[in-house]
């Protein structure tokens, strides 16, 4: 007998439908085919035991299996379910009335129990779009999955759930999630608070620009000087995602398995810091079997980079193309892919090996030529595409010791949010264009063109330090972010000043402690 049950296969970070085609005719033997990987090969031998486990007998007949369409790789143990149920159905043991009614995805245990599988929430989206009963999946997605709303999501626990389900003999209950109550409950939540920082006002406020604009950010001090701990609190000062931004974010979460158990919807922007020792396969994605990178899990949220010039040289270098297009495109022999990667670099480093270079009390036992090399490691090109390139200084024992606590991160980040809407105004007729570190050559010269004084200022700047071109459009752009927050239409000179000071490492003459320009 012939039966059919509906899967899927994720691609990128969307969902295929696959048709699980089973098979059982008289005969010995049991064949998968459709381009299935090892984890689907080997699926033969849990399914068996997990259908024994159930009550019923494996069929001793010739079981053959096709994945539809059969010229796209299918890979993980997510089959198993389908794949029991098919073969059942087509041995003639369960009812197949319902079964192309419903998605079925989930990994089988040998004793029939289901595990968790990765992209449950593009597996929902697809099965909505092909107008299904109902997406059938194990108990620990079903949350994940109830955020597609009109679509039933039944989480079950076991092989033998499924069968008395689909027989009839049971009925399951969906399980609901207001979605958008979940989203508004959560938001505003964070783990770190910008009120714990004492001193370091200018780099705060570096952050509340950077944050503004969504501009990328690098910061140069002392060990101890407090930049990672600063980095860490920068998702508590970004504007809230919004419901479409927190789906994309799920979404990828959900296809590379990282999303915490339990989880409905990610409602705060996510923040990635990644070892300085990772891969470029690691850091952009793919793979033998494509998985979104870093880069791709830290969109619409921050990548922090600790010690950037110990990452290795073609890392930092694979980034350059990400950061100005928002994507990447990963081309490989069997596969391409596209994933998002929209997301604000933040960096750090210290000012020379030792990490003392301009420490006010700490000398430095580096050499010229140490330094020198050390700088050298972060090409000019990745440094362009850094808006801001802030100093931090070592905060000194009155700051530490003082009781009163820093600016919270609520007042920093409405001031954010603020100039967020600015910009969302500003931009609501270009797609794709949501903040002012999107804004192409044509829109700064007609958003960001500053007055007569600040191009003045701005001509001064660059020609005593030999700035690129694309120097020049960060400067603008954060000028025009600095303008925002004052809630200023046009760029001022001071709005300028404020946005070259930002450049610190474009100067040749750099020194930590000196002031810039």
């Amino acid at each position: 007998m012939l039966t059919k049950t509906v899967g899927a296969a994720v691609q990128g970070i969307d969902a295929i439908k696959v048709d699980i085609e089973v098979s059982v005719d008289w005969g010995s033997g049991f064949v998968i085919v459709g381009l299935p990987d090892t984890a689907v090969k080997e699926s033969g031998e849990r399914v068996r035991c997990a259908i024994g486990q159930a009550g019923y007998d494996f069929p001793n007949k010739n079981v053959v299996i096709n994945l539809s369409p059969a010229d796209i790789k299918k890979e993980g143990s997510a089959y198993d379910l389908p794949l029991a149920v098919g073969i059942l159905a087509a041995d003639e043991k369960i009812s197949t009335e319902r079964l192309g009614r419903y998605m079925l995805m989930g990994e089988l245990s040998l004793d029939g129990s289901l595990r968790d599988v990765k992209g449950a929430l593009p597996m929902a989206i697809i099965a909505r779009e092909m107008h299904l009963d109902g997406f059938i999946l194990p108990r620990a997605n079903a949350l994940e999955a109830a955020v597609v709303n009109n679509l039933n999501i039944y989480g079950v626990d076991n092989l033998q759930q499924v069968i008395a389900f689909l027989n009839g003999d049971i009925a399951l209950e969906p399980t609901v999630v207001d979605t958008r109550a979940e989203f508004a409950r959560a938001q505003g939540q964070f783990p770190y608070d910008f009120s714990d920082v004492k001193g370091q006002e200018n780099v705060k406020r570096a952050f509340e620009v950077a944050c503004a604009g969504g501009h990328n950010i690098i910061i140069v001090g002392s060990p101890g000087s407090g930049k990672s701990m600063m980095a860490k609190r920068l998702p508590s000062i970004m504007p809230p995602l919004s419901l479409g931004e927190a789906l994309e974010t799920t979404k990828i979460h959900s296809v590379a398995g990282k999303l915490p158990g339990g989880t409905t919807l990610m409602t705060t922007r996510p923040y990635r810091s990644p070892h300085h020792t990772i891969s470029p396969v690691a850091l952009v994605g793919g793979g033998s079997y494509p998985c979104p990178g870093e880069i791709s899990l830290a969109h619409n949220g921050v990548l922090f980079l600790d010690e950037l010039p110990e990452f290795n040289r073609s890392v930092l270098e694979v980034m350059r193309q990400p950061l100005e297009d928002r994507h990447i495109s990963i081309s490989r022999a069997k596969y391409a892919v596209d994933y998002p990667a929209s997301f604000m670099l933040v960096a750090s480093m210290n000012p020379c090996p030792c990490g003392y270079y301009g420490h006010p009390t700490k000398p430095c036992i580096c050499t010229e030529h140490q330094r020198m090399h050390y700088m050298g490691k972060i090409s000019g090109p990745l440094l362009d595409r850094i808006d801001l390139q802030v100093e931090v200084q070592p905060v000194d024992f009155d700051q530490i010791s003082s009781q009163q606590p820093g600016e919270p991160s609520a007042d920093i980040r409405a001031r954010v949010v603020m100039a967020r809407a600015l910009q969302t105004e500003r931009f609501k007729d270009l797609p794709g264009v949501h903040c002012n570190a999107q804004m192409t050559p044509s829109l700064i010269h007609q958003y960001a063109e500053p007055d007569a004084q600040g191009l003045e200022r701005l001509r001064e700047a660059m020609t005593r330090t030999g700035m690129s071109a694309r120097a020049y459009d960060r400067i603008l752009k954060v000028a025009r972010t600095i303008a925002d927050l004052d809630g200023s239409a046009s760029v001022q000179q001071h709005h300028v000043m404020e946005a070259i000071s930002y450049r610190n490492l474009d100067r040749s003459n750099y020194m930590p402690g000196s002031m810039p320009f």
